[in-house]
């Protein structure tokens, strides 16, 4: 299958190793993937924030880009929310009905890596090899957007040599939700907090997600802790194999 990779703008700027992972994940199982160089930003930023008119540019380069491929898949769920649920709704805003379509057409192919790895190619034994004790996040847009559910749970239940802890409250944020956590510090900084305390609580060793948003930002607060627990994208787990 030919795949062509979001890598998002964050993953481009801060964590191309996880683009690099999904690119070795998806070679590894076969596929070949292209990277589309005209990529930018999503828009997401401009739509939470209320720049729905800013964000509109970013929708047509975006259906522009990936319109010509039949598969696209980012390592991100929140950006594959974006692209399937407001993509379109800011074309409509707009009053640019073709372009919704064309959107909506686009939105159809995107996956997150865990949704097209289980739904669309139907595995979920990557052949991954991880020897570590790890603990799964499940990040906001992917589970209550997405509706990804135990998809990620599955596919890292059959890596090799992981042993894999049970999250404590792992379905509340983390407190990142990209602005909020500037507009709202002290609030983000709580949240975070809490998610610190029940991932230290499992003695994981690694902690995991399939955004690098959250796990920037749960990262960022267990190396000010100097806890010795780590972050890793799910991405990368799953492409490990020594």
């Amino acid at each position: 299958m030919r795949i062509a990779l979001f890598l998002t703008c964050l993953g481009d700027a801060l964590h191309p190793e996880v683009g690099r992972a999904t690119v070795t994940l998806l070679e590894r199982l076969g596929h070949e993937v292209v990277f589309p160089t005209d990529q930018t930003c999503c828009g997401q930023m401009h739509v939470n924030t209320g720049y729905q008119r800013e964000a509109l540019p970013l929708v047509r380069h975006h259906v522009e880009t990936f319109e010509p491929y039949d598969v696209i898949v980012a390592p991100s769920g929140s950006c594959v929310g974006c692209v399937r649920h407001q993509h379109a709704m800011v074309a409509r805003g707009a009053n640019d009905d073709r372009l919704a379509e064309r959107a909506e057409t686009v939105a159809s192919r995107t996956y997150e890596l865990s949704e097209l790895l289980v739904d669309v190619l139907g595995v979920e034994d990557v052949g991954a090899y991880y020897p570590h004790r790890v603990t799964y996040h499940p990040t906001c847009h992917s589970l209550r957007m997405l509706r990804v559910a135990d998809k990620p749970l599955r596919l890292l239940r059959n890596v090799r040599g992981m042993t894999l802890l049970e999250l404590p409250e792992s379905d509340q944020c983390c407190g990142f939700g990209g602005t909020f956590a500037l507009k709202n510090a002290d609030t983000s900084t709580a949240m975070l907090a809490d998610k610190m305390r029940n991932v230290l609580s499992t003695g994981a060793e690694v902690a995991t997600a399939g955004d690098a948003s959250c796990l920037m930002h749960i990262g960022g607060g267990l190396s000010r802790l100097r806890s010795g627990t780590r972050t890793v994208h799910l991405a990368e787990i799953l492409a490990s194999t020594s």
